[in-house]
């Protein structure tokens, strides 16, 4: 039987079961080409799609801020409720506890993002202040209690069989320091606000920073307390040879509105107590500055000396000077110069937390930003700052 016979007697005689495998095979050569076409068909789509998606973003309006894309959902949940008023981003933001820690207000006050917050309260202090100096307390409360133990524990000397006398215990005093509420009321126009390329956030945060840092340098000299921190120059002043606590001591310079000499900046360091002079600092304006960096020693040497790094503050007499430009001026009985150490006696005590509010009604076609702060002073150690009074007595 040749081999062409054979094949064809084969072919006959094909079984059920290599028939089924045969269409089976076909079948799924068939579906691997569908699913082939499908995939070549899919890849097309999202070509075009990618390059859909460039050509929109291309021609977009930019970002509201340069980190509106990879930034964290509270900045732009922040910018979107500046420019529009929409909320519902910040209705649903949880920040972290490490963040700044304040739940939202019912009212329509909300919590400025950290970063921006941040902003704002390194201006204030780098601002030519006496926080700068002073000791900064954040608290979470209405006031902050200062606790000080001023009096003397009374003793004696005893023999070796002799009673022991009682001595006098001693006192605690308590300064309460009530927190009161900073605010500023910047504004722009809803025009400006839609630009897109306007930085809304530097914007609002130099505004409050500078409007903040300058309410608060003058009432931690000079404010009356009420409504606003007791500056340290509102307390009475009593000549320090019959100073008591309560009142900050002074020593004259000799001359009615003016100097008698270097001798008073002398006087003035030695007056206060040795326990606070190691870390002590004058207070002063830049024109009570200019004349008192022209005073020379005995020997020709000048008492000021500036800093010798950058960023050092200006010595008198080997302590820093703080230039607060809201000191007064040298003038009959001012009290133009302090010296002390402020981080004892001198605190100012804050809310961590910073409110804007958004009221687009009140001026239009302006938007105004309403950001409150709260924050308190008040001396809490009578004994570690002393004045220099222009004057004989």
């Amino acid at each position: 039987m040749s081999k062409t016979e054979i094949t064809s007697r084969v072919g006959e005689d094909v079984s059920p079961a290599a028939e089924v495998k045969s269409t089976v095979t076909d079948f799924i050569r068939e579906v691997k080409g569908f699913q082939s076409d499908i995939t070549n068909r899919m890849k097309q789509q999202e070509e075009k799609m990618t390059m859909f998606e460039r050509t929109s973003i291309t021609a977009a309006r930019p970002a509201l801020a340069v980190e509106a894309e990879t930034g964290a959902p509270h900045r732009k949940a922040f910018g979107a409720y500046l420019r529009s008023g929409d909320d519902d981003g910040l209705r649903g933001l949880e920040l972290e506890g490490k963040a700044l820690s304040s739940s939202m207000a019912a009212d329509g006050g909300y919590l400025v993002d950290p970063q921006t917050s941040e902003m704002i309260r390194s201006t204030l202090s780098d601002t030519a202040s006496v926080r700068a100096i002073a000791n900064v307390v954040a608290v979470e409360a209405t006031s902050f209690d200062v606790l000080i133990d001023h009096s003397e524990m009374g003793h004696g000397w005893a023999s070796e069989a002799g009673a022991v006398p009682e001595t006098d215990t001693p006192l605690i005093d308590r300064i309460t320091i009530p927190l009161h509420e900073l605010s500023a009321l910047p504004k722009a126009s809803q025009r400006l606000l839609d630009d897109s390329a306007f930085d809304i956030e530097n914007w609002l945060a130099g505004r409050i920073a500078d409007k903040f840092a300058r309410a608060e340098a003058a009432a931690f000299v000079s404010g009356d307390g009420s409504d606003k921190p007791m500056g340290f120059l509102s307390h009475p002043a009593v000549d320090d040879g019959v100073w008591a606590w309560g009142n900050l001591g002074y020593v004259t310079t000799g001359a009615d509105g003016d100097f008698d000499g270097p001798d008073a900046i002398i006087d003035l360091v030695y007056a206060l107590g040795a326990e606070y002079r190691a870390n002590a600092s004058f207070v002063m304006n830049s024109r009570t500055a200019g004349t008192i960096r022209k005073f020379k020693d005995a020997d020709g040497r000048f008492l000021w000396s500036d800093g010798m790094a950058a960023g050092e503050p200006a010595r008198l007499m080997g302590y820093p000077v703080l230039i607060a430009e809201d000191m007064p001026d040298i003038a009959s009985d001012a009290m133009a110069v302090a010296f002390g150490d402020f981080s004892a006696g001198y605190t100012v005590a804050e809310r961590p937390d910073l409110r804007v509010l958004r009221d687009p009604f009140s001026a239009k076609p302006h938007v105004l930003f309403y950001a409150t702060k709260r924050v308190g002073g008040d001396v809490s150690d009578f004994a570690a700052i002393k004045l220099l009074k222009f004057a004989t007595s």
